[in-house]
């Protein structure tokens, strides 16, 4: 029996249109051509400017919209999830961003045409998202030179992994660890002056290069990565530990895992949230919201 207009469920596509090389003529082509319009009733927003995808979906949320489906980078999922987390809308992923962490992750298929059809099998998990100082995040976010590197990848014209290896390679000599504090939940405490630390959801920062190979998106922890300054001529060493998922091997590296804790820094700097840059207080709260984001994810489990 064919589903009533009523029981046919509402999906917003939000589409960021700077991120990769697709623009929203080819996408609606991919839905006309792949979406179950027996399952669902689509729609298609554009984002105009930076932060236009919070408006968005949050007027999705209050109109109760099913799903709504970030269709840009680890940005634009950010902006998408940060209004949807706590609420019964599902979120969707069509990744078109340069390294795309989250959708790795996941499994998601980094193509329109794969990516929507597992959006029409509306297959559905819950997983933890966490928040710094009350600014959400879903897969990374991270402190030092991490986010150096993603304040600068925002300012320039040219994106993709040899782009943001270029900024890395060309600021790492100059760059001076900073001196941080961290005081986690169960009392334990650490002084460290560090070249940058990650606080992981989901396990990488994009393009396969794995900073916490352990990190699960269901366990209600974050997994605090702490990467000392290695001198310049093992920095091709860390980065192949990076894609082989070994950074945690590294002597270089100290591991931690926490479901709320505290940092403090000397200054008033640039965070890195789901790879944007963003100016955050010295004083950092770091909070993990357990199942609070219903994702839709491929048929295999995720952990």
């Amino acid at each position: 029996m064919q589903q009533t207009l009523q029981q046919k469920k509402r999906i917003l596509f939000i589409v960021n249109p700077v991120s990769g090389i697709h623009r929203r003529v080819k996408l609606a082509d991919a839905i006309k051509r792949h979406i179950n319009t027996k399952k669902f009733i689509p729609e298609i927003k554009e984002t105009a400017y930076a932060g236009h995808a919070v408006m968005l979906s949050r007027e999705a949320v209050e109109q109760k919209t099913d799903v709504v489906v970030a269709v840009g980078g680890d940005g634009t999922i950010n902006e998408v999830a940060s209004q949807i987390i706590g609420s019964s809308t599902v979120l969707g992923i069509i990744p078109q961003g340069s390294g795309n962490g989250l959708a790795r992750h996941l499994g998601i298929p980094r193509t329109i045409q794969g990516a929507m059809r597992l959006i029409n099998r509306l297959r559905v998990t819950e997983i933890d998202t966490a928040s710094i100082n009350g600014v959400p995040f879903v897969s990374i976010a991270g402190i030092g030179f991490d986010a150096l590197v993603a304040k600068l990848f925002a300012k320039g014209e040219r994106r993709g992994f040899f782009s943001y290896a270029h900024l890395i390679s060309t600021n790492f000599m100059y760059y001076k660890p900073k001196k941080y504090k961290i005081e986690f939940e169960d009392g334990t405490r650490l002084k460290t002056r560090a070249l940058f630390i990650s606080f992981a959801n989901s396990n990488q920062f994009g393009y396969n290069t794995a900073i916490a190979p352990n990190a699960l998106l269901r366990d209600g922890k974050l997994d605090v990565i702490v990467v000392e300054k290695p001198r310049f001529f093992e920095l091709p060493m860390v980065a192949n530990m990076l894609l082989l998922r070994a950074i945690d091997k590294s002597r270089y590296v100290k591991s931690f895992r926490s479901g709320h804790f505290r940092v403090y820094r000397k200054k008033n700097r640039v965070v890195n949230i789901d790879g944007e840059a963003r100016k955050i207080s010295k004083k950092l709260e770091v909070k993990v919201h357990p199942l609070s984001l219903k994702v839709i994810i491929p048929n295999h489990a995720i952990k």
